[in-house]
């Protein structure tokens, strides 16, 4: 396929060159009536460029095709069947892809170190979860991809499950054996549906891990917001062999996602294909040597663990993503949510993640010089000045087993039924109607229909003593917490 072409951003600039003037959606008429103000902030091309597909791009009867062309052409630069472009980030499409797979009442194999929109998608369908526990790193006190025998228990176990989701990459970088956990769904002829969202760069560099659809998965969802170049909510979903229909797909995608897509997402993911088919190597292979400089420079520094390739020398994980700087700062004296804190109060630079022990940073195809050195810099900054941060409460870390909560009743039953919110104290050994969820990164480390126990509850409010945000709770300092109410 020719992949200089780029359907949605031709329709755009074909768009503008016309000077169509829209007396539907969305109401600013491109920048016309926008707030001089708000323009001159975010700029008044967004506006020229905020466009309804139909009537606007594209025509309800005499269509172009504009979409469809540009989704064959994904298809075609990663090695899928089919893409389908998606506005609504994967936080949605996971969702979607999931009840494509699982419907109310049917079982679901799902890794249980899955990000909140995971669970909040057992709650909306009513599957089942069957959870697969992750392989955890007591040393690092970090949770890493299950390994493909894990999944084969489970499926023994449990030979009415439908499917398989399994996320890979982690926030930090770790790979699952995608082939491995794939070839143990497909000998129980179910398929396996990938949580890619950290791994949209993947296809596009020999030097990078391995990419869902090569590594045969059936369903992979990726953000192309995360690791590429499109603006935010940017989703594909990557699909391949019959085990998923693509009629099904786009069915409960219409179901879930929204009516009035943005062309901004769109013409962006059209363009940042054409970026990745014709430079991809080059600006990937650039970025790969520029993660590891910034890793050898890294471990030179008193206090930092830096992560790399050695956790698969351990036999943690199968693959790594050397494009994730993981940085553990604990030997400083600080967490890795104070660190992040620091850095952006006094650096001025937001790292793209922290939890209790460590931080972590993307490079990708953007950076440059400039960022490597303000990177090495900052964090030089850090190391020198860490005796003067402020030292918090200690979390309370737990044991792995710890975190392998008891399901009680199905997420969707707890988080609709009957409930109550009672002190923390007496939420031990009741069965929890909430998620609590810290964030970032967004594993729930409690899900409805989870008993409380109280490790848990003591890992949890050690973590607010020490300044975690908690997501999904009613009440985030957790004094008190929502149960399921006793019949």
């Amino acid at each position: 396929m020719d992949h200089s072409r780029v359907p949605v951003l031709e329709a755009l600039q074909e768009f503008r060159r016309r000077g169509d003037v829209a007396y539907g959606p969305p109401g600013h008429k491109q920048g016309r009536g926008a707030d001089p103000r708000v323009a001159e902030i975010v700029g008044m091309d967004v506006f020229r460029s905020d466009v309804l597909s139909l009537n606007g791009l594209d025509d309800r009867r005499q269509s172009q095709g504009v979409l469809q062309q540009a989704e064959e052409l994904m298809a075609d630069a990663v090695g899928a069947e089919h893409a389908f472009f998606s506005t609504c980030g994967s936080s949605l499409s996971v969702k979607t892809a999931m009840c494509s797979v699982a419907g109310p009442g049917e079982k679901l194999l799902l890794s249980r170190n899955a990000h909140k929109s995971v669970i909040s998608a057992v709650i909306i369908n009513g599957v089942e979860p069957i959870w697969v526990h992750p392989k955890f790193d007591t040393e690092r006190h970090l949770a890493h991809p299950p390994e493909p025998d894990d999944v084969r228990a489970r499926l023994r176990e449990h030979p009415d499950a439908k499917g398989m989701l399994l996320i890979t990459p982690t926030d930090w970088g770790t790979c699952a054996d995608i082939r491995g956990v794939a070839d143990a769904c497909h000998a129980f002829d179910v398929p396996l549906i990938v949580d890619e969202a950290w791994g949209a760069h993947l296809p596009f560099h020999p030097g990078l891990p391995a990419w869902g659809m090569d590594a045969d998965a059936d369903l992979v969802v990726t953000s192309v917001h995360k690791m590429g170049g499109a603006i935010e909510q940017s989703s594909v979903f990557h699909l391949q062999h019959d085990r998923v229909s693509p009629d099904v797909l786009k069915q409960r995608e219409d179901l879930l996602g929204t009516t009035s897509a943005s062309s901004l997402v769109y013409a962006t993911l059209d363009g940042w294909r054409r970026q990745m088919a014709e430079q991809g190597h080059g600006l990937l292979d650039a970025a790969l040597h520029r993660a590891e400089r910034i890793r050898a420079r890294l471990r030179e520094l008193p206090g930092l663990r830096v992560m790399g390739g050695e956790i698969v020398d351990e036999g943690l994980a199968a693959e790594f993503d050397p494009l994730k700087i993981v940085v553990d700062v604990r030997d400083l004296g600080i967490s890795g949510m104070q660190a992040a804190e620091w850095l952006r109060a006094n650096c001025h630079i937001d790292v793209g993640g922290s939890d209790t022990c460590r931080i972590s940073a993307s490079i990708t195809h953007a950076d440059d010089e400039e960022t490597e050195k303000l990177l090495l810099e900052s964090v030089r900054t850090l190391v020198e000045r860490a005796d003067t941060i402020e030292r918090q409460p200690a979390v309370h870390l737990p044991e792995p087993h710890v975190l392998e909560l008891e399901q009680a009743l199905l997420p969707r039953d707890a988080f609709f039924g009957p409930a109550e919110q009672v002190p923390a104290e007496r939420a031990v050994g009741r069965v929890a109607a909430e998620m609590i969820c810290p964030y970032p990164p967004g594993v729930p480390v409690v899900a409805p229909g989870e008993v409380i126990t109280a490790e848990v509850l003591d890992y949890l409010r050690s973590g607010v003593a020490h300044g975690f945000l908690i997501a999904g709770a009613a009440d985030s300092s957790l004094e008190t917490l929502r149960v399921v109410a006793r019949s």
